[in-house]
Order: C-alpha cells, then structure tokens, then sequence
C-alpha cells in the first residue's frame, strides 16, 4: 500500500466520528426535485459541512452538460440526489474526481495522476459494481446500495488490488475493478 492511499483510508477511518453531524444532516438527504435552494440543500447533504459550504453546487443538464446552480471557493464540486436511482445518491469532489467524471462522461479512460477524494455521505444506489456504464441493474440483479461513504482514487489500479471487489464485504472494496474507473468506496460507519 502507498503512502497516499494510507494517508487516505487514515482519513477515511477518522470519519464516522461525526461526519454526519459535520454535514449537518437529517435522517436522508433533502430532495433533489424543484427549487435550487433544494437541490442545494441535496448537494450540500453529501460531504462534511466544511467541504459543502464551500463548494461549487451544480447538476447535470439535459444536454449533459453541468449547470452552476451556486458558484464555489474551495475547488469541489457537489451534485444532488440524481431522481432516477432508488435511494439518496448526493456527490462532492475534488478535483480529481471532477476529472474522472469528466472522462467518465466522455467515455474516455481517466488521467489519475494522484489521489482523489469523493464523499457520498448520504450513501448510493448504483445499477452495477462492475459495468460503470449501466443504467440499470441486469435482469434478476438488485441495485447495488452502499451506505455513508468516501470514494478514493489512485493513480496505480494495482494498489487496489487487495481489497475485494463485493459491496457486501462490511469494509471498503473496489467498484469497477479491471476498468480504467476502478476505485475505492470506503463506508463512514
């Protein structure tokens, strides 16, 4: 293990010692349907309320593309409850995750050159662990649901290595293993 992804699951452990009352949270995330102050309050619900309240909110277009509903300070990003999953899924990123998802979009392989940090501390509901392209799950599969989370990213994939790729492992595991978006989901609580 490196010392960047040390550094980072230390981070990680040092989390459900009260990130969700640092975010300043409710029992689930508002809604992100109507008003921008709501999709704010949505966006805002998905990381520690240090990082939130100086990030920039956005939401993603219909054309794809990201919309400002507030502009931000601090280099992260935040994105609300996406309406179309099964449970609460708000987003905040750094810059690294930014650019994956960027090339995510793109469907173009990401330039990981060091390690990202995403927060998803409203937990998340995904079609697949293993297609990062999926909309929904494959016939006879359920929604892969994570509780409270952080996301890491590193820029060698082999460093992923030893962790198992089930989200039902009760510890962190690997979404997307063997693809360019493999990353770390390490639970808060």
């Amino acid at each position: 293990m490196s010392l960047k992804l040390g550094v980072a699951l230390l981070v990680a452990a040092a989390l459900p010692l009260g990130a969700q009352q640092q975010a300043g949270m409710a029992k689930g995330a508002p809604a992100a349907k109507g008003s921008n102050a709501a999709k704010i309050a949505s966006a805002m619900s998905a990381a520690p309320k240090q990082i939130a309240s100086g990030a920039t909110i956005a939401e993603i277009g219909a054309d794809g593309k990201m919309v400002v509903l507030r502009a931000g300070t601090n280099g992260w990003l935040c994105i609300p409850d996406d309406a179309n999953t099964p449970k609460p899924d708000p987003i905040c990123a750094d810059k690294m995750w930014q650019q994956w998802f960027e090339a995510w979009m793109a469907k173009k392989p990401p330039m990981i050159k060091q390690a990202g940090i995403a927060y998803m501390l409203m937990g998340s509901s995904d079609p697949s662990n293993t297609d990062p392209f999926a909309t929904k799950p494959p016939p006879g599969a359920d929604w892969v649901v994570v509780p409270a989370h952080m996301m890491v990213l590193v820029p060698d994939p082999k460093q992923l290595d030893s962790y198992p790729s089930d989200p039902k492992s009760a510890g962190p595991f690997v979404m997307f293993r063997g693809t360019p978006y493999a990353h770390l989901m390490v639970p808060t609580h």
